[in-house]
């Protein structure tokens, strides 16, 4: 039997909170993936089939002001601007989709920032 990856396992770990994770036109959901280098937040209609807002680090808006694209404090201004082009769009509301990943670190910061600058979930 092989041995599965880490990355196997979180794709198991995601399918499994996706069975009851679904995002409305009321309360759409709030994704992220993270890889070794960069982070990324989409604000999700599952509905519809379609992503209402994104942000993620290699953004132009974020690049430049970034010292690295990778740590916690690019997944804190990631988790700003996604709630930032949630809030123009008028979503206030959220599910949140942490992706399989674990709510530590990079994914907490994102999930902290995007509550300070008004998202709710």
């Amino acid at each position: 039997m092989k041995a599965r990856s880490r990355n196997d396992m979180r794709l198991i770990r995601h399918r499994r909170l996706r069975r009851h994770l679904s995002g409305t036109a009321e309360r759409p959901r709030l994704s992220v993936f993270r890889s070794l280098n960069h982070i990324y937040a989409q604000i999700i209609d599952d509905e519809q089939g379609f992503t209402i807002a994104a942000a993620s680090s290699v953004d132009r808006e974020l690049k430049g002001s970034l010292e690295r694209t990778g740590d916690v404090a690019a997944a804190a201004a990631v988790g700003r601007l996604v709630a930032e082009r949630a809030a123009a769009k008028g979503i206030k509301k959220v599910v949140f989709d942490r992706g399989g990943h674990m709510f530590h670190g990079r994914v907490k910061a994102l999930a902290e920032a995007a509550r300070e600058a008004g998202l709710e979930f």
